[in-house]
């Protein structure tokens, strides 16, 4: 009995990326838990890490106080879908939207965001290295990371090519303002506990 071998493969086995359509699909067909917190980012499906008291808090802080200041300017979202192009659907803790009265059929899509806000505990590292960067290639006017474990504010504004050009840290003792609202000012230590 003679063997012939076959041809090496060539081809490195490809990505398969999921598009907003195709996860949503998914989510609707069941496929994922109903406890487990996900999000799609360049068509890959990401498990984020469960959310402990100091980020649920904050974001409850900042929630109750940005809706107060901006009722009737601005819509503030929280742990929303972002709709940021075909392949990516985050879930920021906090979006600050404009005004539409179509929300309820199409997510918000960067045209319509004003601020986005990520408190970051256990998630500091995914928030600054995968989703910063993908918030500036949508052209994101402004993102501020929450740091919790340093209790101050990484703020980022001015994307030019997918990257942000001015940032700033804000400490705890420190003041902060959304560039779209300047009147609208929060002490870092108000929402970020020791």
């Amino acid at each position: 009995m003679t063997t012939t071998a076959l041809p090496e493969q060539t081809a490195a086995p490809a990505r398969r990326r999921f598009t907003v359509d195709e996860y949503c699909a998914m989510a609707d067909a069941g496929i994922f838990a109903e406890e487990e917190r996900i999000e799609l980012l360049d068509g890959e499906i990401f498990v984020m890490p469960p959310i402990g008291p100091p980020h649920e808090f904050g974001t409850d802080l900042l929630n109750r106080e940005l809706a107060h200041l901006l009722y009737d300017r601005a819509l503030v979202r929280v742990q929303n879908s972002l709709r940021l192009d075909d392949y990516g659907l985050p879930e920021p803790d906090i979006a600050v939207v404009r005004f539409r009265d179509d929300y309820h059929r199409n997510r918000p899509t960067p045209a319509d965001v004003l601020l986005v806000i990520e408190i970051a505990d256990s998630s500091l590292r995914y928030d600054r290295n995968v989703k910063l960067p993908r918030y500036a290639a949508a052209g994101i006017p402004e993102v501020w990371i929450a740091n919790v474990p340093a209790r101050q504010v990484e703020a980022f504004h001015d994307p030019v090519d997918g990257v942000y050009q001015s940032s700033r840290i804000v400490p705890a003792d420190g003041r902060i303002s959304p560039r779209t609202f300047p009147d609208v000012v929060l002490t870092v230590g108000d929402f970020l506990l020791a």
